[in-house]
């Protein structure tokens, strides 16, 4: 497997802290935002690249603007640090 670059994981970092402070499991934000739980669960493993459409789709189904997820991605690049 390829090495993921700070912002890809940082992304992937921040989609699981907020998907776990909304307290929903993966597959129940899989089912709201209509993609495969092992996609979402892809995702935050870091094996996954979302792109822009599924950000989105994510972002609303966790009622977060995607600005927010990427807001939280950058806060964990620059600090090297996930909540």
């Amino acid at each position: 497997m390829r090495t993921r670059s700070p912002a890809h994981a940082a992304v992937d970092n921040a989609i699981r802290e907020i998907r776990k402070r909304h307290g929903i499991s993966q597959a129940a934000l899989a089912e709201e935002c209509g993609l495969d739980r092992t996609y979402i669960s892809g995702i935050e493993r870091g094996q996954r690249n979302p792109s822009l459409t599924n950000i989105l789709k994510i972002a609303g189904a966790l009622g977060t603007p995607a600005s927010q997820i990427l807001a939280r991605a950058e806060q964990i690049q620059a600090t090297g640090k996930q909540s």
